[in-house]
C-alpha cells in the first residue's frame, strides 16, 4: 500500500522527535544525575566538616584510633545515621554498627564525608551511609526527574505531530492543486491553473507550473493553426490545379503554353510549402548539416541586397548596406546564412511601403558577428512581437498571398542561426519600422 506524502510527512516529524528528545532526556537524565551526586556529596561534605576537628583531637588524645569506638557510636546517635572512620591506610577502625571494623573500605563508596587531618597529615577519613549508589531518598528524587523527562519526551511528541499536521495541510495543499491541475491537463484540459499564494518554493513551483501550461496551451493552439494554415496553403494551389485541369477536360480551356505555366506555378507553390516544411523539421530535430566554411559577411550580405533589389526598386525603396572595412570571417554555411538574410530581406520590401528604406549593418563583437535588417515599414504590435519566430504565426490572420506565405520563414531563420550557434531577436515600434538582428561565430584560425 502507498503511503502518501502527508503520511510520509508525518511519521518522519515523529521519528525525528523521538529521536530529538530520547537523546536529549537521556544525556539530561544522565547530567541530572551526575550533578546531583555531586551537589549530595558537597552538601554531606559541608554539613559534616565540623566533626572531623572532633575526630581529629581524639586521634592526638589517643595517639591513634584506639578508643574511637565509643565516640563514633555517640555520634552515630547525635546525627542518627550510621558513621565509619577509616585510618590513612583506608583500612576501617571505627564502625557505629560494629561490623565492618577492621576490614578495607570498599572501591565502591562514594567519596569520603569529610577529611580527617592532624596539621597537613591525613590520619583518616569519615563516612556517612557508607553505601555503592544512592540512597533510598536520593533513588526517589532521580525516579521522579526521570518520570517528568519522560512525561516532557510525551507531550514533545504529541504538540510535534500536532504541529505537523497543521503544517502539512498548509505545505501539501498547493502539492494537491498541482496534483489536480495536471491530471486535469493528463486529460487534455489545458486550461488547468494553479492559484499562487506565497513566494517560497511551492510558490516558485505553481508558478512555473502556470507558466508550463500556458505554453502548452499556446502550442497547442499554434498546433491547430498550423493545421488550418497548411490546409489553407495547400488547398489554395490544388484548387487552382485542380480549377486549370477540369477546365481542359472539358474543353473549356486550351492546353496552351500560359495554361502550363500556370500549371507550372502552382506546382511550384505547393513545392516550396513542403520543402519548407521539411527543412524546418530537419532543423528542429537538430538533423540539418551545415556546410561550414571561413565567409566573409560582407559578401553574403550584397549577394542578398542584389537577390532582392529589383523587388526594391520596384517599389522605389532605398536598399543600402552600411559594413566596416574590417568585419573578421565568420564559420558559417554561406548558402543557409544567405537564406535567412534572403528571407529578412522579403519580408522588410514586403511590408515597407513605397519609398520607404532597408538598411543592413554588421559589426564585430565579443567572438561573434552581429547583422542587423532594419527597414522603414509598418512595424509590428507589441503583443504580436514575441511571437514572429512562432511557427505558422502571422499577425495579419486574412491567408491573403500579399500578406506572404504560410508563416514559415522566420521560424527557419531562427532554427538557421540556433544551429549555427548563434541568436536572433527583433525589435520593432508600430509605424516606426522594425530591426531584425542575429549574430554569427566569428573563424578563428
Amino acid at each position: 500500500m502507498k503511503r502518501s506524502l502527508r503520511v510520509r510527512l508525518l511519521l518522519a516529524t515523529i521519528l525525528v522527535v523521538f529521536v530529538a528528545v530520547s537523546v536529549t532526556a537521556f544525556v539530561a537524565s544522565r547530567s541530572a544525575m551526575g550533578e546531583f551526586s555531586r551537589y549530595v556529596e558537597r552538601g554531606g561534605s559541608m554539613r559534616y566538616r565540623r566533626f572531623a576537628p572532633l575526630l581529629a583531637r581524639s586521634y592526638l588524645a589517643h595517639q591513634g584510633w584506639d578508643g574511637i569506638q565509643p565516640e563514633i557510636e555517640q555520634l552515630a546517635q547525635f546525627i542518627g545515621q550510621r558513621v565509619v572512620v577509616a585510618d590513612g591506610l583506608g583500612k576501617i577502625v571505627g564502625d557505629s554498627e560494629r561490623s565492618l571494623i577492621g576490614k578495607p573500605v570498599d572501591p565502591s563508596w562514594r567519596n569520603p564525608s569529610s577529611a580527617i587531618m592532624v596539621g597537613q597529615t591525613l590520619v583518616g577519613s569519615l563516612y556517612l551511609e557508607p553505601v555503592a549508589g544512592p540512597n533510598e531518598a536520593e533513588l526517589a528524587f532521580l525516579s521522579s526527574i526521570n518520570r517528568w523527562f519522560l512525561f516532557g519526551a510525551l507531550v514533545a511528541c504529541v504538540a510535534g505531530v500536532v504541529v505537523t499536521l497543521a503544517l502539512s495541510g498548509r505545505i501539501l495543499k498547493p502539492v494537491e492543486q498541482l496534483t489536480a491541475a495536471a491530471q486535469r491537463m493528463e486529460k487534455g484540459d489545458l486550461t488547468a491553473r494553479v492559484s499562487v499564494d506565497s513566494e517560497d518554493e511551492i510558490g516558485q513551483l505553481a508558478h512555473a507550473f502556470n507558466a508550463m501550461a500556458g505554453s502548452l496551451a499556446q502550442q497547442e493552439q499554434l498546433r491547430r493553426n498550423m493545421t488550418s494554415d497548411v490546409a489553407h496553403e495547400l488547398r489554395t494551389p490544388l484548387t487552382n490545379l485542380r480549377g486549370y485541369l477540369e477546365a481542359a477536360r472539358d474543353g473549356l480551356a486550351a492546353p496552351d503554353a500560359a495554361l502550363v505555366d500556370n500549371l507550372y506555378e502552382e506546382t511550384m507553390l505547393l513545392s516550396r510549402l513542403v520543402a519548407d516544411l521539411q527543412e524546418l523539421a530537419l532543423a528542429e530535430a537538430g538533423q540539418l548539416k551545415l556546410l561550414r566554411e571561413p565567409t566573409a559577411p560582407a559578401g553574403m550580405i550584397e549577394h542578398a541586397i542584389e537577390m532582392l533589389r529589383p523587388q526594391a526598386d520596384a517599389k522605389g525603396l532605398t536598399l543600402t548596406a552600411e559594413l566596416p572595412p574590417d568585419l573578421p570571417l565568420v564559420d558559417v554555411d554561406p548558402g543557409r546564412v544567405r537564406q535567412v538574410l534572403r528571407n529578412l530581406l522579403d519580408n522588410a520590401v514586403a511590408h515597407t511601403p513605397d519609398g520607404g528604406q532597408i538598411t543592413v549593418t554588421a559589426a564585430a563583437a565579443g567572438g561573434e558577428v552581429m547583422i542587423s535588417v532594419r527597414d522603414s515599414g509598418v512595424g509590428i504590435a507589441p503583443e504580436h512581437l514575441p511571437h514572429v519566430f512562432d511557427r505558422f504565426y502571422r499577425a495579419d490572420k486574412s491567408r491573403t498571398r500579399q500578406t506572404g506565405g504560410a508563416g514559415l520563414g522566420l521560424a527557419i531563420a531562427k532554427q538557421l542561426i540556433m544551429a549555427h550557434g548563434g541568436s536572433i531577436s527583433a525589435t520593432s515600434e508600430p509605424n516606426r519600422g522594425s530591426t531584425f538582428t542575429f549574430t554569427l561565430p566569428v573563424h578563428y584560425v
